[in-house]
């Protein structure tokens, strides 16, 4: 989903980037709060799984791209504040060193994976942690539904900022389409990538991922016989 350079005009990329710039700073004081001396490196292995799985790109059409996003893996793992943080760096060294998402467009690129991706796909997990049997092994499923929501949610966003700003002689309609279809199927990936990722992690470690703190913590405490003595 990288946007290049002067795909949509100045004033749409010059908005989007102060949306981008927005984000960052809120989340970066936000982050704090989610992260401590266990959980920290986490941060780090995440953005690293993001970073590869953003590598694997392949056309959409109209000079645009399809990959995994990780945006809902992210923020289930380490909270939804550090992992747009984590998918910001991702997307900055991107387009500094791989040339994969326009430097006029980082901001949009933020604004599409590092913010809708990421709080759209951990707003879905927890509307369907509500529903979802309140156990540890409901969170897997959960993440994969709010991956799976995210992708299209990001498309559609982008679509609309190209309404907005496009510069490419497309029709819009022609634009949804295309992000709709190819992100549709790159969303069912992505929520089978999420779900397994995240359930071997809070199969050995449910205590470092954020999003299953709560619901460890609403589980009925078991006092066995023995144990009682």
């Amino acid at each position: 989903m990288h946007v290049p350079d002067a795909f949509l005009d100045a004033p749409t990329s010059v908005a989007t980037g102060a949306v981008a710039a927005a984000g960052v700073a809120v989340a970066l004081r936000k982050a704090r709060t989610e992260l401590d001396d266990r959980t920290a490196p986490m941060a780090g292995l995440v953005a690293a799984f993001v970073f590869a799985g953003q590598m694997m790109n392949f056309p959409v059409g109209a000079g645009t791209s399809g990959h995994l996003l990780g945006g809902a893996l992210a923020a289930v793992l380490v909270g939804p504040w550090t992992a747009a943080l984590c998918v910001s760096v991702v997307l900055l060294v991107q387009a500094l060193f791989m040339a994969d998402g326009g430097l006029t467009a980082l901001g949009t690129n933020i604004t599409l994976m590092a913010l809708v991706g990421v709080f759209v796909g951990y707003g879905v997990f927890r509307l369907a942690m509500l529903v979802l049997p309140q156990r540890v092994g409901s969170v897997p499923v959960a993440a994969a539904i709010g991956a799976f929501a995210s992708v299209p949610a990001a498309a559609t966003v982008f679509t609309l900022l190209f309404a907005v700003g496009g510069t490419a002689d497309i029709d819009t309609g022609t634009v949804l389409t295309a992000m709709l279809g190819w992100h549709t199927v790159i969303g069912l990936g992505e929520a089978a990538i999420t779900g397994l990722v995240v359930g071997a992690v809070v199969a050995s470690r449910p205590d470092l991922v954020h999003g299953a703190r709560g619901v460890r913590a609403a589980q009925p405490l078991l006092v066995t016989p023995e144990a009682a003595r």
